[in-house]
Protein backbone atom coordinates (compact mmCIF):
# COMPACT_ATOMS: atom_id res chain seq x y z
CA UNK A 1 0.00 0.00 0.00
CA UNK A 2 1.33 3.42 -1.00
CA UNK A 3 1.28 5.63 2.10
CA UNK A 4 2.54 8.81 0.41
CA UNK A 5 -0.21 11.16 -0.71
CA UNK A 6 0.34 12.93 -4.00
CA UNK A 7 0.19 16.68 -4.17
CA UNK A 8 -3.15 18.25 -5.08
CA UNK A 9 -3.83 19.58 -8.58
CA UNK A 10 -6.51 22.28 -8.82
CA UNK A 11 -8.73 22.49 -11.88
CA UNK A 12 -11.45 24.99 -12.74
CA UNK A 13 -12.87 27.52 -10.31
CA UNK A 14 -13.15 30.42 -12.77
CA UNK A 15 -16.30 31.80 -14.37
CA UNK A 16 -19.14 29.27 -14.19
CA UNK A 17 -16.73 26.35 -13.89
CA UNK A 18 -16.74 24.43 -10.63
CA UNK A 19 -13.43 23.87 -8.87
CA UNK A 20 -12.17 20.30 -8.86
CA UNK A 21 -9.25 19.07 -6.76
CA UNK A 22 -7.40 15.97 -7.89
CA UNK A 23 -4.88 13.92 -5.94
CA UNK A 24 -3.92 14.33 -2.31
CA UNK A 25 -6.88 13.35 -0.13
CA UNK A 26 -9.49 14.15 -2.81
CA UNK A 27 -11.84 11.41 -4.06
CA UNK A 28 -10.90 9.65 -7.30
CA UNK A 29 -12.66 11.52 -10.11
CA UNK A 30 -14.37 9.96 -13.11
CA UNK A 31 -13.82 11.48 -16.51
CA UNK A 32 -14.80 10.67 -20.06
CA UNK A 33 -14.26 12.07 -23.54
CA UNK A 34 -16.68 13.69 -25.95
CA UNK A 35 -16.94 11.52 -29.05
CA UNK A 36 -18.13 13.93 -31.74
CA UNK A 37 -16.92 17.09 -33.44
CA UNK A 38 -17.90 20.37 -31.77
CA UNK A 39 -17.44 22.97 -34.54
CA UNK A 40 -21.24 23.17 -35.23
CA UNK A 41 -21.78 24.97 -31.90
CA UNK A 42 -20.10 28.04 -33.38
CA UNK A 43 -23.00 28.67 -35.76
CA UNK A 44 -25.90 26.70 -34.30
CA UNK A 45 -27.23 27.73 -30.91
CA UNK A 46 -29.40 24.61 -30.72
CA UNK A 47 -26.31 22.43 -31.14
CA UNK A 48 -24.61 24.32 -28.31
CA UNK A 49 -27.46 23.94 -25.84
CA UNK A 50 -28.07 20.33 -26.84
CA UNK A 51 -24.41 19.62 -26.08
CA UNK A 52 -24.64 21.43 -22.74
CA UNK A 53 -27.71 19.36 -21.84
CA UNK A 54 -25.77 16.17 -22.59
CA UNK A 55 -22.91 17.36 -20.40
CA UNK A 56 -25.42 17.78 -17.56
CA UNK A 57 -26.53 14.18 -18.08
CA UNK A 58 -22.90 13.05 -17.75
CA UNK A 59 -22.48 15.17 -14.62
CA UNK A 60 -25.59 13.61 -13.11
CA UNK A 61 -24.18 10.14 -13.74
CA UNK A 62 -20.97 10.98 -11.87
CA UNK A 63 -18.63 12.53 -14.46
CA UNK A 64 -16.43 15.27 -13.01
CA UNK A 65 -14.13 16.09 -15.92
CA UNK A 66 -14.78 16.04 -19.68
CA UNK A 67 -12.14 15.97 -22.41
CA UNK A 68 -12.60 17.21 -25.98
CA UNK A 69 -10.44 16.56 -29.02
CA UNK A 70 -9.11 19.83 -30.45
CA UNK A 71 -7.70 19.00 -33.92
CA UNK A 72 -7.93 22.51 -35.39
CA UNK A 73 -8.43 26.18 -34.54
CA UNK A 74 -12.19 26.09 -35.10
CA UNK A 75 -12.47 23.30 -32.56
CA UNK A 76 -10.42 25.37 -30.11
CA UNK A 77 -12.81 28.30 -30.58
CA UNK A 78 -15.80 26.00 -30.17
CA UNK A 79 -14.40 24.57 -26.93
CA UNK A 80 -13.89 28.08 -25.55
CA UNK A 81 -17.55 28.82 -26.30
CA UNK A 82 -18.71 25.62 -24.58
CA UNK A 83 -16.51 26.33 -21.54
CA UNK A 84 -18.07 29.79 -21.24
CA UNK A 85 -21.45 28.19 -20.51
CA UNK A 86 -20.39 25.01 -18.70
CA UNK A 87 -20.08 24.27 -14.98
CA UNK A 88 -18.03 21.09 -15.46
CA UNK A 89 -14.26 21.56 -15.92
CA UNK A 90 -13.33 20.87 -19.55
CA UNK A 91 -10.07 19.53 -20.97
CA UNK A 92 -8.55 20.32 -24.36
CA UNK A 93 -6.86 17.30 -25.95
CA UNK A 94 -3.98 18.72 -27.99
CA UNK A 95 -1.68 16.94 -30.41
CA UNK A 96 1.03 18.33 -32.70
CA UNK A 97 0.09 22.05 -32.67
CA UNK A 98 0.87 23.84 -29.40
CA UNK A 99 -0.88 26.96 -30.72
CA UNK A 100 -4.22 25.20 -30.27
CA UNK A 101 -3.47 24.93 -26.55
CA UNK A 102 -2.70 28.63 -26.34
CA UNK A 103 -5.99 29.45 -28.08
CA UNK A 104 -7.91 27.29 -25.60
CA UNK A 105 -6.24 29.15 -22.74
CA UNK A 106 -7.82 32.35 -24.03
CA UNK A 107 -11.15 30.85 -22.98
CA UNK A 108 -12.18 29.18 -19.74
CA UNK A 109 -10.82 25.72 -20.62
CA UNK A 110 -9.72 24.32 -17.26
CA UNK A 111 -7.02 21.89 -18.32
CA UNK A 112 -4.77 21.10 -21.27
CA UNK A 113 -3.81 17.56 -22.17
CA UNK A 114 -0.65 17.39 -24.25
CA UNK A 115 1.65 14.64 -25.39
CA UNK A 116 5.05 16.34 -25.34
CA UNK A 117 6.33 13.60 -27.63
CA UNK A 118 4.37 15.01 -30.55
CA UNK A 119 4.15 18.69 -29.58
CA UNK A 120 7.72 19.32 -30.70
CA UNK A 121 10.51 21.34 -29.12
CA UNK A 122 10.87 22.13 -25.43
CA UNK A 123 10.23 25.78 -26.31
CA UNK A 124 6.73 24.81 -27.44
CA UNK A 125 6.14 22.80 -24.30
CA UNK A 126 7.38 25.77 -22.27
CA UNK A 127 4.97 28.09 -24.08
CA UNK A 128 2.05 25.88 -23.03
CA UNK A 129 3.36 25.57 -19.47
CA UNK A 130 3.86 29.33 -19.16
CA UNK A 131 0.35 29.94 -20.51
CA UNK A 132 -1.18 27.56 -17.98
CA UNK A 133 0.84 29.09 -15.16
CA UNK A 134 -0.29 32.60 -16.09
CA UNK A 135 -3.94 31.57 -16.37
CA UNK A 136 -3.98 29.23 -13.36
CA UNK A 137 -4.80 26.18 -15.47
CA UNK A 138 -3.73 22.56 -15.14
CA UNK A 139 -1.99 20.18 -17.56
CA UNK A 140 -2.07 16.46 -18.07
CA UNK A 141 1.01 14.90 -19.64
CA UNK A 142 -0.29 12.02 -21.73
CA UNK A 143 2.14 9.26 -22.67
CA UNK A 144 1.41 6.12 -24.70
CA UNK A 145 3.42 3.55 -26.59
CA UNK A 146 2.69 5.20 -29.92
CA UNK A 147 4.86 8.21 -29.14
CA UNK A 148 8.06 6.96 -27.54
CA UNK A 149 11.07 9.22 -28.02
CA UNK A 150 13.42 7.75 -30.64
CA UNK A 151 16.05 6.57 -28.14
CA UNK A 152 13.52 4.88 -25.86
CA UNK A 153 11.70 3.34 -28.83
CA UNK A 154 15.03 1.88 -29.98
CA UNK A 155 15.66 0.30 -26.57
CA UNK A 156 12.14 -1.16 -26.51
CA UNK A 157 12.53 -2.61 -30.01
CA UNK A 158 15.88 -4.11 -29.03
CA UNK A 159 14.18 -5.62 -25.95
CA UNK A 160 16.64 -3.89 -23.64
CA UNK A 161 13.63 -2.64 -21.69
CA UNK A 162 9.97 -3.62 -21.68
CA UNK A 163 7.22 -1.48 -23.16
CA UNK A 164 6.02 -0.75 -19.62
CA UNK A 165 9.50 0.47 -18.67
CA UNK A 166 9.57 2.54 -21.85
CA UNK A 167 6.28 4.18 -20.93
CA UNK A 168 7.46 4.98 -17.41
CA UNK A 169 10.81 6.35 -18.63
CA UNK A 170 9.07 8.55 -21.19
CA UNK A 171 6.68 9.92 -18.58
CA UNK A 172 9.54 10.54 -16.13
CA UNK A 173 11.47 12.45 -18.79
CA UNK A 174 8.47 14.68 -19.54
CA UNK A 175 7.72 15.24 -15.85
CA UNK A 176 11.31 16.35 -15.31
CA UNK A 177 10.80 19.12 -17.87
CA UNK A 178 7.78 20.41 -15.97
CA UNK A 179 9.66 20.24 -12.66
CA UNK A 180 12.59 22.16 -14.17
CA UNK A 181 10.13 24.81 -15.32
CA UNK A 182 8.80 25.07 -11.75
CA UNK A 183 5.28 24.00 -12.75
CA UNK A 184 3.53 21.58 -10.38
CA UNK A 185 -0.15 21.84 -11.32
CA UNK A 186 -0.05 18.79 -13.56
CA UNK A 187 -0.97 15.12 -13.72
CA UNK A 188 0.53 12.31 -15.77
CA UNK A 189 -1.01 9.38 -17.60
CA UNK A 190 0.90 6.35 -18.85
CA UNK A 191 -1.43 4.18 -20.88
CA UNK A 192 -1.25 0.92 -22.77
CA UNK A 193 -3.94 -1.32 -24.24
CA UNK A 194 -2.46 -4.27 -22.34
CA UNK A 195 -3.49 -4.76 -18.71
CA UNK A 196 -0.09 -5.91 -17.45
CA UNK A 197 1.76 -3.09 -19.22
CA UNK A 198 -0.67 -0.52 -17.85
CA UNK A 199 -0.23 -1.75 -14.28
CA UNK A 200 3.56 -2.03 -14.47
CA UNK A 201 4.03 1.35 -16.15
CA UNK A 202 1.91 3.16 -13.57
CA UNK A 203 3.58 1.38 -10.68
CA UNK A 204 7.04 2.24 -12.00
CA UNK A 205 6.17 5.92 -12.46
CA UNK A 206 4.45 6.19 -9.06
CA UNK A 207 7.51 4.69 -7.39
CA UNK A 208 9.83 7.28 -8.96
CA UNK A 209 7.44 10.27 -8.68
CA UNK A 210 5.16 9.57 -5.70
CA UNK A 211 4.01 13.18 -5.45
CA UNK A 212 2.68 13.45 -9.02
CA UNK A 213 -1.01 12.47 -9.38
CA UNK A 214 -1.81 9.92 -12.08
CA UNK A 215 -4.74 9.70 -14.44
CA UNK A 216 -5.32 5.98 -14.94
CA UNK A 217 -6.73 4.31 -18.03
CA UNK A 218 -6.35 1.33 -20.31
CA UNK A 219 -6.15 2.96 -23.72
CA UNK A 220 -8.18 1.57 -26.61
CA UNK A 221 -9.66 -0.96 -24.19
CA UNK A 222 -12.18 -2.18 -26.75
CA UNK A 223 -15.96 -2.69 -26.92
CA UNK A 224 -18.26 -2.47 -23.92
CA UNK A 225 -17.78 -5.85 -22.26
CA UNK A 226 -14.11 -6.48 -23.04
CA UNK A 227 -13.17 -2.89 -22.25
CA UNK A 228 -14.89 -2.95 -18.88
CA UNK A 229 -13.20 -6.23 -17.96
CA UNK A 230 -9.73 -4.92 -18.87
CA UNK A 231 -10.29 -1.62 -17.06
CA UNK A 232 -11.71 -3.27 -13.95
CA UNK A 233 -8.70 -5.56 -13.56
CA UNK A 234 -6.17 -2.77 -14.10
CA UNK A 235 -7.96 -0.14 -12.02
CA UNK A 236 -8.74 -2.37 -9.05
CA UNK A 237 -5.08 -3.40 -8.84
CA UNK A 238 -3.77 0.17 -9.04
CA UNK A 239 -6.43 1.76 -6.85
CA UNK A 240 -5.68 -0.78 -4.13
CA UNK A 241 -2.14 0.63 -4.17
CA UNK A 242 -3.60 4.16 -3.99
CA UNK A 243 -2.43 4.88 -7.53
CA UNK A 244 -4.90 6.98 -9.47
CA UNK A 245 -6.37 10.45 -8.94
CA UNK A 246 -8.71 10.19 -11.93
CA UNK A 247 -9.89 7.34 -14.13
CA UNK A 248 -11.41 6.89 -17.57
CA UNK A 249 -12.88 3.67 -18.89
CA UNK A 250 -12.01 4.01 -22.61
CA UNK A 251 -14.71 2.11 -24.49
CA UNK A 252 -15.97 1.81 -28.03
CA UNK A 253 -19.28 2.87 -26.54
CA UNK A 254 -21.05 6.03 -25.37
CA UNK A 255 -19.60 8.52 -22.86
CA UNK A 256 -22.53 7.64 -20.60
CA UNK A 257 -21.47 3.99 -20.58
CA UNK A 258 -17.89 5.03 -19.78
CA UNK A 259 -19.03 7.09 -16.80
CA UNK A 260 -21.36 4.40 -15.47
CA UNK A 261 -18.60 1.79 -15.80
CA UNK A 262 -16.16 4.05 -13.96
CA UNK A 263 -18.69 4.66 -11.22
CA UNK A 264 -19.36 0.94 -10.79
CA UNK A 265 -15.64 0.15 -10.64
CA UNK A 266 -15.02 2.81 -7.99
CA UNK A 267 -18.07 1.64 -6.04
CA UNK A 268 -16.85 -1.98 -6.11
CA UNK A 269 -13.47 -0.76 -4.83
CA UNK A 270 -15.15 1.14 -2.00
CA UNK A 271 -14.19 4.51 -3.47
CA UNK A 272 -17.58 5.84 -4.59
CA UNK A 273 -19.95 6.73 -1.80
CA UNK A 274 -23.68 7.29 -1.99
CA UNK A 275 -25.85 7.33 -5.06
CA UNK A 276 -28.39 4.80 -6.26
CA UNK A 277 -27.28 1.16 -6.41
CA UNK A 278 -29.17 -1.02 -8.85
CA UNK A 279 -29.57 -4.75 -8.20
CA UNK A 280 -31.23 -6.58 -11.07
CA UNK A 281 -31.71 -10.20 -12.08
CA UNK A 282 -30.47 -11.47 -15.47
CA UNK A 283 -33.97 -12.64 -16.48
CA UNK A 284 -34.96 -16.18 -17.46
CA UNK A 285 -37.90 -18.18 -18.79
CA UNK A 286 -39.82 -17.61 -15.53
CA UNK A 287 -39.88 -13.85 -15.98
CA UNK A 288 -43.17 -12.10 -15.46
CA UNK A 289 -41.61 -8.68 -15.86
CA UNK A 290 -39.28 -7.38 -18.55
CA UNK A 291 -36.25 -6.50 -16.45
CA UNK A 292 -34.10 -5.53 -19.44
CA UNK A 293 -36.67 -3.08 -20.80
CA UNK A 294 -37.21 -1.50 -17.38
CA UNK A 295 -33.46 -1.04 -16.87
CA UNK A 296 -33.16 0.63 -20.29
CA UNK A 297 -35.91 3.07 -19.38
CA UNK A 298 -34.75 3.83 -15.86
CA UNK A 299 -30.98 3.35 -15.54
CA UNK A 300 -29.83 6.89 -16.34
CA UNK A 301 -32.59 8.48 -14.29
CA UNK A 302 -31.88 6.28 -11.27
CA UNK A 303 -28.12 6.77 -11.38
CA UNK A 304 -28.57 10.54 -11.68
CA UNK A 305 -30.70 10.80 -8.54
CA UNK A 306 -29.28 12.31 -5.36
CA UNK A 307 -30.40 9.40 -3.19
CA UNK A 308 -28.32 6.88 -1.25
CA UNK A 309 -30.60 3.89 -1.85
CA UNK A 310 -30.66 0.39 -3.32
CA UNK A 311 -33.15 -0.39 -6.09
CA UNK A 312 -34.01 -4.01 -6.96
CA UNK A 313 -35.40 -4.88 -10.39
CA UNK A 314 -36.48 -8.52 -10.48
CA UNK A 315 -38.19 -10.64 -13.10
CA UNK A 316 -40.32 -13.08 -11.11
CA UNK A 317 -41.48 -14.17 -7.68
CA UNK A 318 -38.42 -16.42 -7.22
CA UNK A 319 -36.00 -13.45 -7.33
CA UNK A 320 -38.55 -10.83 -6.35
CA UNK A 321 -39.32 -9.73 -2.82
CA UNK A 322 -37.24 -12.57 -1.37
CA UNK A 323 -33.83 -11.80 -2.87
CA UNK A 324 -34.67 -8.11 -3.11
CA UNK A 325 -35.95 -7.67 0.44
CA UNK A 326 -32.85 -5.69 1.45
CA UNK A 327 -33.62 -3.04 -1.19
CA UNK A 328 -35.14 0.30 -0.27
CA UNK A 329 -37.46 -0.10 -3.22
CA UNK A 330 -37.98 -2.81 -5.80
CA UNK A 331 -40.17 -3.90 -8.67
CA UNK A 332 -40.94 -7.41 -9.89
CA UNK A 333 -43.36 -9.51 -11.90
CA UNK A 334 -45.89 -11.79 -10.20
CA UNK A 335 -48.15 -13.69 -12.58
CA UNK A 336 -50.23 -11.16 -14.50
CA UNK A 337 -49.21 -8.32 -12.21
CA UNK A 338 -46.31 -6.01 -11.44
CA UNK A 339 -45.49 -5.59 -7.76
CA UNK A 340 -43.64 -2.68 -6.18
CA UNK A 341 -42.14 -3.37 -2.76
CA UNK A 342 -40.12 -1.58 -0.11
CA UNK A 343 -37.84 -3.55 2.22
CA UNK A 344 -39.57 -6.72 1.03
CA UNK A 345 -43.10 -5.48 1.78
CA UNK A 346 -45.58 -4.95 -1.08
CA UNK A 347 -46.73 -1.34 -1.44
CA UNK A 348 -48.36 -1.46 -4.89
CA UNK A 349 -49.79 -4.11 -7.20
CA UNK A 350 -50.47 -3.08 -10.79
CA UNK A 351 -52.60 -5.11 -13.18
CA UNK A 352 -53.56 -4.57 -16.82
CA UNK A 353 -54.18 -6.89 -19.74
CA UNK A 354 -52.48 -4.50 -22.18
CA UNK A 355 -48.69 -4.88 -21.74
CA UNK A 356 -47.91 -1.32 -22.86
CA UNK A 357 -50.40 0.14 -20.42
CA UNK A 358 -49.14 -2.20 -17.70
CA UNK A 359 -45.60 -0.88 -18.17
CA UNK A 360 -46.81 2.72 -18.28
CA UNK A 361 -48.86 2.34 -15.10
CA UNK A 362 -45.98 0.51 -13.41
CA UNK A 363 -43.59 3.34 -14.33
CA UNK A 364 -45.96 5.94 -12.88
CA UNK A 365 -46.44 3.98 -9.66
CA UNK A 366 -42.71 3.27 -9.32
CA UNK A 367 -41.91 6.97 -9.83
CA UNK A 368 -44.36 8.00 -7.14
CA UNK A 369 -43.01 5.50 -4.63
CA UNK A 370 -39.44 6.43 -5.50
CA UNK A 371 -40.06 10.11 -4.89
CA UNK A 372 -41.46 9.33 -1.46
CA UNK A 373 -38.16 7.87 -0.26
Amino acid sequence: MNTIKTRTVCIGGAGRTAELKLGGTSPVAIQTMWKEGIVPVLTDERALFSLLDKIEVLRGLGCRLLRFAVPDMQSAEALCLIAEHCTMPLVADIHFDWRLALRCLEGNVAKIRINPGNIGSKDRVKAVVDGCRDKGRAIRIGVNAGSFPADIAKRVEAKEISRAEGLALTALREAEVFEELGFENYLVSVKASDIKETIEANEAFAKKCPLVPLHVGVTEAGPLIGGIVKSTIAFSHLLKEEIGATIRVSLSASPEDEVIAGREILSACGLYKGGVKIVSCPRCGRNGFDVHDFIKRWEHKLLSMDKDITVAVMGCVVNGRGEGKHADIGITGAGDSVVIFKKGETVRTIRHKDLNLLNKNADIAFSEELESL
